[in-house]
């Protein structure tokens, strides 16, 4: 124990210049992108890239039918519709996440307001903590945080825990040489940015503020995060190339069947010219598109290049017209009609492209995301990015840490045996009264009663943990401390494992001495019997098997001549070894129930902490992760881990369940391992030294109460350090993707029966049955709309029993494909049927149709309508079925939790009812009959009840 000493600290001027020189105490945030560059940077989604491409193609459609047919400005609602998606799309994002952003800050900046007593030219003040500079001189107590990296100039008992930054929970301080620990990660007289004070105090000078502290160190090199897509991104990535590659072979076709009947039509007398315009142009648009192709690998893009693709088109365009020319000696009326079939050709294969572009799948997506990020924060849960709650809904190994997150972070008292005292003269009560007072005076720990509804410990955690025992047995230990000043002290050291005081005992009358430390070293100090030591020896195994910390207790009654210390050692012996409490920081109580629910839904939980492998392994018994069954194998030490090959690792990653006596850089190499495994890899951190694990995994979680290095370093804050909300954050991940896939599905379903009936009307040889107007609406409804409908749908915890996805799986899973050309090609059929029937009949009303074909006489204007809003209500009723899609119930299960969703299709019938009466010329519809409303809602209703029926017997299957 040193003496203290006076220190004056800097002046007003000496602290300005040394901010000058070495800058502020705060940690540099990572470099930011201007805003305009990071809402650029939303562009980067591949389904928004189809759709700026799609915009340009359906703007330059607009332009030539505005400026070369004469038609209306109304051309260009699609392009505009498409643009107002885009634009949502990507607002909506970019707002939440910057609004998250500025939360996420808000929580880091508290700290740096905190106040910390300094001495200042002579005299004691508080200044904020991102005040502090190099000189500055700090005074440090019990459960206070150290400002910055500092040394000692005068401590007494000073224990720092640096589990944040090396993981250690305990380090003895010091400024007295002898006592350095030389196998410490820091000097025993240096003390941290970010660590706590947990026993004593200390005044330090500041010799290193912001980036140059340790931590500051870490935190810089945190912010080195790997740049790389999330599974949703690899996953539309690989959507986007299958709608691009679908969407232009069909519109090839479309472009070659077109140019075959014309040719057909006018060079039938000339099939050799035939032969060579196809054969010519379409070998020497393979020719340049293996060319392209080539240097496409060369330059390791993985996408289908426009230009390569617009080679089948534009080749066979050029040929056709020059076969034309050369063969028929065309006069000028004549070739300004073959330009027009040709530009009407292109226009039609590029109308087919721009409607099989899913315009609303990025609203659905960032809705979905949107919706589940402010249902997180509701839960817990602060997503600093969108994505990050669908990363979580793939994770398939979670790297949980153990303190605070599987246990509550408070140490509690587990169980007493004071049996000692069973022997001695005295009564009940003053037993309890005798074991009251070695556990009230005999500590250096307090409680904070701010807030009455948690009581908290403030120093060391066990010696808390004893006055809270103390508490719930109604001892007022205030009181009984006051009412017996300490006598003399020997604080707790590490070397001596115990802590001896001296005081003038109320239940004894007598000057006494209480012991407290590690029950082996207390025992030492006893009469007790080789008999007695053999039993408490046993008891402590039994507690230490189960992870508990052991405190043993003994005392003496101490006449006035007597002298116990000698060297700063308890130097007397024949004390009577009271009993021993075992100490626990409790595992959670949510804590197993979420484990096994990770572990049903195949997701392996690997528990990576500092601790013992026994302490480790026992916990891990507790909430439901270590079992009989296991061995070495399940688990290993840090060391170990280090030792061993990647190779030999690898063998063993799906076993491993348990690492030990964990170091920073083993944590971040077991999250390497699993990535490199095609693993999705949550992992859990609050401490300085778990940013680099944090900062490589797919989704780091930093703790609520953690450090601003870990936060910084994380995806995602849980605010309640709870497992349980980790649970909830990978359900709802798991129910946005399921919702992000049953819009894909439903709107594939309408894409292929669009593009087929585009496809047909082509080759029809007139008007398209639906019109660009139409088409616009139809993409409103069914993508903006239905985007928002599905994708509000509330999570469900069904969820949790499959297995995760495979980090390769396609995001249309076979029954998703079956769904989509299934239900797309048996509208497309069913609508074909119609629209060749109005074609053949002359139908004026619903009710009194003529079944019978007779010529082909076109589509009048109220066929037309008829088809088009027969067309809107088949998609209509297959909403319904997308949202039971994949849940095996019906589709008005859980309708009372759906009321966006039944909102939004209320919505759709009325508009839809709204543009048929209301649209006139500018949606190419006239109003219909009431009677046809009421056959067409009824008879397309069919889509709805068939599905109904398909999920019954599927669920009774399933029952069987």
């Amino acid at each position: 124990m040193s003496t203290e000493k006076y220190y004056a600290g800097l002046t007003e001027e000496e602290v300005l210049a040394s901010r000058k020189k070495h800058g502020a105490n705060v940690l540099t945030p990572p470099q930011k992108d201007p805003l305009w560059k990071k809402f650029l940077q939303r562009f980067a989604d591949p389904i928004i890239r189809i759709l700026l491409v799609a915009l340009l193609l359906s703007l330059a459609i607009s332009v030539y039918q505005t400026v070369w047919t004469g038609e209306s400005l109304s051309v260009f609602f699609e392009p505009v519709g498409i643009l107002v998606a885009i634009l949502l799309a990507t607002v909506i994002g970019f707002v939440l996440e910057l609004r998250n952003e500025k939360t996420f800050q808000s929580l880091n900046e508290v700290n740096d307001e905190t106040l910390v007593k300094v001495r200042r030219g002579g005299n004691i003040c508080q200044v904020m903590r991102k005040d502090i500079v190099v000189g500055d001189v700090v005074m440090l107590e019990v459960g206070e945080e150290i400002p910055a990296d500092c040394r000692l100039l005068d401590s007494f008992n000073l224990v720092v825990n640096e589990s944040s930054l090396t993981g250690e929970p305990q380090c003895n301080k010091t400024t007295d040489e002898a006592r350095f620990d030389k196998e410490a990660t820091y000097a025993s007289n240096l003390v941290l940015k970010g660590t706590l004070v947990l026993e004593g105090y200390c005044t330090a000078e500041v010799i290193r503020v912001g980036d140059e502290t340790e931590s500051g160190k870490v935190f810089q090199a945190a912010q080195l995060r790997e740049g790389e897509v999330t599974p949703l991104n690899r996953k539309l990535a690989r959507l986007a190339d299958i709608i691009t590659t679908a969407s232009y072979t069909v519109a090839i076709f479309v472009v070659v069947g077109r140019l075959v009947r014309y040719a057909w039509t006018e060079m039938h007398s000339q099939p050799a010219s035939i032969l060579l315009y196809f054969g010519g142009s379409l070998l020497l648009a393979l020719a340049l598109s293996l060319v392209l192709a080539k240097r496409q690998k060369k330059e390791k893009k993985g996408k289908v290049m426009l230009s390569q693709l617009l080679l089948f088109i534009l080749l066979p365009l050029v040929a056709f017209a020059v076969l034309l020319n050369m063969q028929a000696a065309a006069s000028p009326v004549e070739w300004i009609a073959v330009i027009k079939y040709v530009l009407s050709t292109v226009m039609i294969a590029v109308t087919l492209i721009v409607a099989a572009v899913p315009e609303g799948l990025p609203m659905s997506v960032t809705l979905s995301l949107a919706f589940s990020m402010k249902k997180l924060m509701k839960e817990n849960v602060l997503p600093r990015t969108m994505h990050a709650c669908e990363t979580m809904g793939a994770t398939n190994v979670i790297c949980s840490d153990k303190t605070g997150t599987l246990t509550q972070n408070q140490m509690q008292v587990y169980e007493v045996q004071f049996s000692g005292l069973q022997n001695q003269q005295l009564d009940g009560s003053q037993q309890a009264n005798l074991i009251a007072e070695a556990i009230a005076v005999n500590t250096t720990a307090n409680l904070d009663f701010s807030d009455p509804e948690h009581i908290k410990a403030v120093g060391n955690p066990t010696e808390g943990a004893l006055l809270l025992w103390l508490r719930s047995q109604n001892v007022p230990y205030l009181q009984l401390r006051d009412s017996m000043p300490i006598v003399d002290r020997l604080p707790f050291k590490t070397e001596l494992k115990y802590m001896v005081s001296i005081v003038y005992s109320k239940t004894l009358g007598t000057k006494v001495l209480f012991v407290k430390g590690a029950p082996e070293m207390v025992m030492n100090f006893t009469s007790l019997s080789a008999e007695g030591r053999e039993a408490v020896a046993t008891q402590l195994k039994a507690y230490q098997r189960q992870a508990k910390r052991t405190i043993g207790f003994a005392y003496k009654q101490l006449s006035e001549t007597d002298n116990p210390f000698l060297d700063g050692r308890l130097v007397i012996d024949g004390l009577t070894f009271m009993g021993i409490a075992a100490i626990s920081d409790p595992v959670r109580a949510d804590v197993p129930d979420a484990v096994r629910e990770c572990i049903a839904a195949g997701i392996q939980v690997k528990i990576v902490t500092g601790d013992t492998t026994e302490t480790a392994k026992e916990i891990g018994r507790q909430v439901g992760l270590w079992n009989d069954n296991d061995n070495e194998r399940n688990t290993i030490t840090g060391p170990e881990f280090a030792d061993t090959s990647d190779e030999e690792i690898e063998k063993r990653l799906s076993d491993l369940k348990i690492m030990a006596r964990a170091r920073p850089k083993d944590k971040e190499r077991l999250v390497r391992m699993l990535k490199r495994n095609n693993m999705v890899v949550a992992v859990t951190g609050d401490g300085t030294n778990d940013a680099p694990a944090l900062n490589v995994a797919d989704v780091g979680l930093s703790m609520g109460d953690g450090t601003a290095v870990a936060k910084e370093a994380s995806d995602m804050t849980i605010l309640d350090n709870s497992f349980r909300s980790i649970t909830n954050a990978v359900m709802w991940g798991r129910s946005l993707y399921k919702n992000i896939q049953r819009f894909i599905m439903f709107q594939m379903a309408i894409a292929v029966s669009a593009c087929l009936i585009v496809l047909v009307g082509a080759f029809l040889d007139s008007e398209s049955p639906l019109t660009v107007t139409q088409m616009l609406w139809v993409n409103l409804i069914m993508d903006t709309f239905a985007a928002l409908a599905l994708a509000s749908l509330p999570p469900t915890h069904a969820v949790m029993s499959e297995p995760p996805r495979h980090i390769n799986d396609s995001i249309i899973t076979r029954a998703m494909a079956q769904n989509i050309f299934g239900v797309g090609g048996i509208f497309f059929l069913i609508q074909t049927y119609i629209l060749l029937w109005f074609c053949h009949t002359d139908v004026s009303s619903l009710m009194t149709a003529d079944w019978r074909w007779g010529a082909a006489d076109g589509l009048s204007p109220y066929e037309l309508s008829l088809f088009f809003t027969i067309f809107v209500m088949m998609q209509f009723w297959n909403m319904f079925n997308a949202k039971a899609f994949m849940t095996g119930k019906s589709a008005f299960a859980g309708m009372t939790r759906s009321r966006l969703f039944m909102t939004v299709a209320l919505m759709v019938l009325i508009g839809q009812v709204v543009i048929v009466s209301l649209g006139g010329e500018m949606f190419n519809v006239v109003p219909l009959h009431l009677t046809d409303w009421v056959v067409i809602i009824a008879a397309t209703s069919v889509v709805l009840w068939i599905g109904e029926v398909v999920r019954l017997f599927s669920a009774q299957n399933h029952k069987k």
